[in-house]
C-alpha cells in the first residue's frame, strides 16, 4: 500500500485496536492469476508469539481452495472511517482530497480443523451475542443446527507484514485542522462525522 510519511502508522497496539473496532474485512487471493476476494467478519487473535487472523467462508465459495491450491499468500484489507475534504475549508486555495484509515495486513493461510473452527465459532458467537438479552450462544444451539458447521469452512491467517495509513489532514496547519473538524461535523454523512470525531481525538493526543 502507498502511504505518504504524513500517514504511517506503525504502532501495533494502535493498529490491533482499528482491526478489532472495525473487523469487517477484505480477503484477497489469486486464482490463475487472477484477484479474487471476499468480505468476512475477521477476528486477531494472538497464539504464543504470533498474530492470527480468523474467519470462516461458505463451503460453496472457491476462494478457500487458493489458500491450498494455487498459493497461501493473502492479503486482508481493512477500512475505517473515510470523507471527502473539501478544499473551500482551507484558507489558502488548494485541492479537494479525501481522509481515510486503511490497514493492510499480509499473511499465509490455512485451513481450520472442525475443532480449531468450533472454537472459533464459540468465541466469535461471545463477542456478538454476549452482552444481548437472549443470546444464541454456541452451547444452546441444537445438535441440528451445529450440524451446519459443515456448510462452512474455518481459516486462519498468519500475520507477516502489517502496513497502515490513517490520513487525518495531518499535513495541513493548526487553523485549516479545526476548519475541517468543524465542516466534517455539519455534513449529513455519518462517515464524515466520525471522521470529525477521529480528528478530535488526534488534536487531544
Amino acid at each position: 500500500m502507498y502511504i505518504p510519511k504524513y500517514y504511517k502508522v506503525t504502532d501495533f497496539h494502535e493498529i490491533k485496536e482499528f482491526i478489532q473496532r472495525n473487523s469487517f474485512g477484505t480477503i484477497v487471493t489469486t486464482k490463475q492469476d487472477k484477484p479474487i476476494a471476499s468480505h468476512l467478519p475477521l477476528e486477531l487473535h494472538k497464539q504464543g508469539d504470533d498474530y492470527y487472523i480468523t474467519g470462516h467462508m461458505a463451503y460453496a465459495n472457491p476462494q478457500w481452495k487458493t489458500f491450498e491450491a494455487e498459493n497461501d499468500n493473502v492479503l486482508v484489507m481493512y477500512q475505517g472511517p473515510h470523507s471527502y475534504i473539501s478544499s473551500s475549508w482551507y484558507k489558502r486555495e488548494n485541492v479537494p482530497t479525501w481522509n481515510y484509515q486503511s490497514v493492510h495486513v499480509y499473511g499465509t493461510a490455512s485451513i481450520m480443523s472442525e475443532q480449531e473452527l468450533e472454537e472459533d465459532l464459540i468465541l466469535l458467537l461471545q463477542k456478538y451475542e454476549g452482552n444481548r438479552k437472549n443470546p444464541v450462544l454456541w452451547k444452546n444451539l441444537s445438535p441440528q443446527t451445529k450440524k451446519q458447521i459443515k456448510g462452512i469452512v474455518g481459516f486462519k491467517i498468519k500475520l507477516q507484514e502489517v502496513q497502515a495509513a490513517y490520513k487525518l489532514s495531518q499535513n495541513r496547519n493548526e487553523t485549516d485542522y479545526i476548519n475541517i473538524i468543524d465542516k466534517l461535523q455539519n455534513e449529513q454523512n455519518p462517515n464524515s462525522k466520525q471522521m470529525a470525531e477521529l480528528m478530535k481525538k488526534r488534536l487531544k493526543n
